[in-house]
């Protein structure tokens, strides 16, 4: 696979801050289904998706892996 040169020659806090905000990115997916699943027309119709599981745990890693980001770029 090739990787674009941006990333491959960033630094670990840039790809800790990249990867960072795609959990941040999965996560308001997952409020964006829960959000749907909540206001469903037949109550019945339950889905598999723990979407409220995900997004809690996904915003949890992002904001951890921001922060390992932004320590990276403070430090230098």
């Amino acid at each position: 696979m090739h990787w674009p040169d941006f990333i491959l020659f960033a630094s670990d806090a840039t790809r800790y801050a990249l990867a960072g905000a795609a959990m941040l990115l999965v996560s308001a997916i997952a409020i964006w289904g829960d959000h749907r699943r909540a206001r469903r027309k037949h109550p019945d119709n339950v889905g598999i998706m723990p979407w409220r599981d995900i997004a809690a745990l996904s915003t949890f890693v992002g904001l951890a892996l921001l922060a390992f980001g932004v320590v990276g770029w403070l430090k230098g």
